[in-house]
This record gives structure tokens, C-alpha cells and sequence, in this order.
């Protein structure tokens, strides 16, 4: 969504969750992200919060209430309905929400190797980059 917005952009950082299928151990993740990388020509920055501190994502500190609010009492009844209300959420002071439904299918069970690892191009920050 943002490539049209910043189409001269060359690189985006990434705040992420700690747990589930981005966290920082992910091995696919990490192989998925580069791979993405080096198809759009970003440099990719990520940094995830720590265990438990979600609600430091100022994103979903703002909005996750403000979805919660604009559903309440809606029977979110398929992912076309959620999707919907989501990107009809809007917060007093102007903040909207955009929304794609991903209806791509994901294969359970894939292994990256290790030799996979180590032929990303992963570049671990000074700063708490274990």
C-alpha cells in the first residue's frame, strides 16, 4: 500500500510483535522478508518488541480500540465483513485505516535450512541485535 505513496522510498522499517510467525527467531519469516526485499529493492529494517510489550506499537495502541469500538455488536461473520469494518474505522482526530484481504494460500510445515540462514543478508544492529 505504501508503494504508491512512497514510490521513491528505499527503505522501510518494520516494528513487529515478538511472537507467532514474525518473531524473531522465525526462520521463514526471515527468508519470506528477504525475499521480498530483494524483489522491491528495499533495505529492511525490523525491529520487534519485546515479549508482552505489544502495546507499545503506537499503531495498535491507537487503532486496536478504535476496530474494536466500530465492530462492537456486528457478527463479523467472514473475512469480507471484517475486512469492511475495518477500513471504515476512523478516530476523531482524522487517523483511517486501509485494508487488503490477503487470500493468498500458505503451506504449512516448510523448513528454511540452515544453509538458507546463512545466505541472507541479515545485518544484526549494535544495539540489541542478538
Amino acid at each position: 500500500m505504501g508503494g504508491w505513496r512512497y514510490p521513491h522510498a528505499r527503505e522501510i522499517l518494520i516494528m513487529a510483535d515478538c511472537g507467532g510467525s514474525n518473531s524473531a527467531r522465525a526462520r521463514l519469516w526471515k527468508k519470506s522478508l528477504q525475499q521480498w526485499a530483494d524483489q522491491t529493492g528495499l533495505t529492511v529494517a525490523v525491529c520487534h518488541f519485546p515479549p508482552g510489550t505489544g502495546k507499545w506499537n503506537k499503531i495498535e495502541h491507537r487503532m486496536f480500540c478504535e476496530i474494536t469500538k466500530n465492530w462492537q455488536g456486528k457478527p463479523l461473520v467472514s473475512h469480507r465483513v471484517i475486512t469492511e469494518l475495518i477500513a471504515a474505522t476512523t478516530t476523531k482526530s482524522g487517523l483511517k485505516i486501509r485494508t487488503t484481504l490477503d487470500t493468498g494460500r500458505y503451506p504449512k510445515g516448510l523448513e528454511v535450512t540452515d544453509a538458507e540462514m546463512a545466505a541472507l543478508a541479515i545485518v544484526r544492529s549494535d544495539f540489541h541485535g542478538e
